[in-house]
């Protein structure tokens, strides 16, 4: 398998966007070929990268519960679908996961989704994940490396202090992460104040980029186009340019 670059982060922070603009960049170096893994229960990376989503894992899951056909087996159900699952865009290819499990026992349905996906990743560069806060999602049916981990807090002490709880988190379920770096987002003027420059040392996270809040990407968001569509000039895509050839996981 190739190198994992995972976003996370609590829900409004502009994760998913900013997966949108690194996943831009990164095509834009010629970087590829590059899975892109929507592994948030709000599943919206589609959107921001303008591809139609045919459905998910959690949907699949629940197939196989009732919907396998007499004479198939499981694992032949699996596979077949998760195939027709993956989006391919001839830039990088989209795999979204849905919903956590919900009611009963999803070990062995999460077994075959395992061991799918960890087959389907190992022909890529790259896997770049839309990963929700809690981690547990990535933690159980992914990947436990990660080259570079980011996250994604807007600017006020507050959020800061939930990058640190999720730093903490990824600590505690073991997550083995090569970088793992803090990006503010949505900072005014691209500037935070001198509380939260301190705070992100007791936390002790390394500060990767301030992106400043960008009134072309907010109109963007309101009129509901694709983030990926972007134009270069925008100072959101523009400081992701600046951020990201100082920690990537070449």
């Amino acid at each position: 398998m190739g190198k994992t670059i995972a976003i996370a982060g609590k829900g409004g922070t502009g994760k998913t966007t900013l997966i949108g603009l690194i996943l831009r960049w990164m095509a834009e170096q010629d970087i590829k070929p590059i899975l892109a893994v929507d592994a948030d229960a709000n599943a919206n990376l589609g959107e921001v990268l303008d591809v139609k989503v045919p459905g998910n894992i959690g949907e699949l899951r629940e197939g196989m519960k009732s919907d396998v056909p007499a004479g198939m087996t499981k694992e032949a159900y699996m596979e077949y679908h998760i195939q027709n699952l993956l989006v391919e865009t001839g830039t990088y290819d989209l795999l979204t996961m849905g919903r956590p499990e919900g009611a009963g026992c999803y070990c062995y349905a999460n077994a075959l989704c395992t061991k799918f996906i960890d087959f389907m990743v190992k022909e890529y560069d790259y896997v770049v994940i839309d990963n929700e806060a809690g981690m547990e999602h990535l933690s159980r049916l992914l990947m436990k490396d990660i080259d570079l981990l980011l996250v994604v807090s807007d600017p006020s002490l507050r959020g800061i202090r939930t990058a640190g709880r999720i730093k903490e988190l990824v600590e505690e379920i073991n997550l083995r992460v090569g970088t793992l770096a803090l990006v503010i987002n949505r900072a005014i003027d691209g500037k935070l104040v001198d509380e939260a420059y301190q705070l992100i040392n007791e936390i002790g996270i390394e500060l990767a980029g301030v992106i400043p809040d960008d009134p072309l990407l907010a109109k963007f968001d309101r009129e509901g186009k694709a983030t990926i569509k972007l134009p270069t000039e925008a100072i959101a895509y523009q400081e992701v340019g600046k951020i990201m050839p100082k920690i990537f996981p070449y």
